[in-house]
């Protein structure tokens, strides 16, 4: 049986506990060799309409459905935001630090649109909170097991937040069109290791992930 469609029961919960605005947050990228990790940010309020129609997690969607969904759940959020950290940034701090990056950038975007974000409640999907320790004065965070499959906001946000990464990694094949990122998004296919045996890493791989991925065993130059 398929999973059922996500509702807003939770986030109702939270209005009704005293929350004026509710985020759902959602992370695109964490397994990839290359390209950003992505964090997506949707914030709803009480009076938000029903979710929209076909929205799901983003995993559960082909990329036709994803496309029709993401302006759907742009129109009825009260905002969205997609925070980045880049490749070397994972490098350079790890990847729970790199989301927590991410996560910071997107709710910085979401104050920019005038979200009370200090007030809101943020409805994480996953077990651990990887947010708080990045945020200075953190909002309440919630750390839910499958957020982005049962909780409309959360998988809000992960449309979102998968719709602007897949479009880094399709113009950045243009840019190297050897790795195949228009395909593999990034991780790591046969064919994406494959080019990277021949040609070297880019500036976009996570070269400490090359390092310890058993395809890569050698260290691996960077391409210009």
């Amino acid at each position: 049986m398929p999973p059922a469609d996500p509702t807003l029961d939770v986030e109702r919960s939270l209005f009704r506990s005293g929350a004026p605005v509710v985020i759902g947050i959602d992370e695109v990228g964490r397994g990839a060799i290359a390209g950003v990790v992505a964090v997506g940010a949707c914030a709803i309020v009480s009076v938000s309409d029903a979710a929209p129609a076909g929205l799901r997690d983003s995993k559960l969607l082909s990329a036709p459905r994803r496309a029709a969904v993401e302006p759907l759940v742009r129109s009825w959020a009260l905002a969205v935001a997609v925070g980045e950290a880049e490749p070397a940034e994972v490098d350079a701090l790890g990847i729970i630090a790199a989301l927590g990056l991410a996560g910071r950038r997107a709710l910085i975007q979401l104050f920019e649109q005038g979200v009370d974000v200090a007030a809101s409640c943020v409805l994480l999907d996953g077990s651990h909170d990887w947010l708080t320790p990045a945020l200075v004065s953190p909002p309440r965070v919630i750390a839910r097991v499958k957020a982005d499959r049962d909780c409309a906001a959360v998988a809000g946000a992960s449309v979102v937040a998968k719709q602007h990464r897949d479009a880094l990694m399709v113009a950045d094949h243009e840019l190297w069109p050897p790795y195949e990122w228009s395909g593999n998004k990034g991780y790591g296919s046969a064919g994406h290791f494959a080019a990277i045996a021949e040609h070297g890493a880019t500036e976009r791989h996570r070269r400490t992930w090359l390092r310890s991925a058993s395809a890569a065993a050698e260290t691996l130059p960077i391409s210009v």
